[in-house]
């Protein structure tokens, strides 16, 4: 009987570390396993992290284009809206300069009156009249920025006088000058609505 036993006994002994051993290696395993897991997943984090921020900086981007687009279009706006303004109030400052410059005819008539009786001591009421309504015809257009350029004596201005015709200089400080005014020339404004016929010294 106890032949029989021991080589079993035996046999136990011999197969105990190989089972130890698989163990062994079933851990290893594992953990190999584990770590080879944690490092794939380590490294999509890092390739998760990366793509964020090449999207930041992507977005980034597109916000500073579409800041700088906004701006540019502020500032368009704003320059129409100051440019309308100035031809609005330009509008009205010279919407009625048509109306005016039909008056100017007739103050044209006034002077010449007033030239014709200047000297008929007969005449002294209606030329008193002429005056009186000259001088408020006058008032009125400039209460409307119309005011008459200024010719005698002044430099020729291309840009205020229409030259008919010219003259020889009396003298080198005359040459250059307007020395006759034939019809009078008006600004509105500081703008020529009628530009003065003048005789210039040359």
């Amino acid at each position: 009987m106890n032949k029989t036993k021991e080589p079993k006994t035996e046999h136990m002994q011999e197969e105990l570390p190989e089972k130890e051993q698989a163990e062994v290696n079933n851990s290893q395993e594992t953990e190999a396993a584990s770590e080879h897991k944690k490092g794939k997943s380590k490294h999509h984090e890092q390739s998760k992290e990366s793509n964020s921020r090449q999207r930041m900086q992507e977005l980034e981007s597109e916000y500073n284009q579409l800041k700088e687009s906004n701006l540019r279009l502020l500032a368009e706006y704003d320059n129409y809206r100051k440019r309308s303004i100035r031809e609005k109030a330009e509008l009205i400052k010279t919407g009625g300069e048509a109306v005016l410059i039909g008056i100017l005819s007739v103050v044209d008539d006034f002077e010449r009156g007033l030239a014709a009786i200047q000297d008929n001591n007969e005449t002294t009421a209606i030329k008193e009249g002429m005056d009186l309504i000259y001088k408020k015809l006058t008032a009125y257009l400039k209460q409307h920025g119309v005011v008459a350029i200024e010719t005698q004596g002044q430099d020729f201005n291309t840009d205020l006088h229409d030259a008919i015709t010219t003259i020889p200089a009396a003298d080198e400080e005359q040459r250059g000058k307007v020395v006759d005014c034939i019809q009078k020339g008006y600004l509105m404004h500081d703008k020529v609505i009628r530009f003065a016929k003048v005789i210039v010294a040359n």
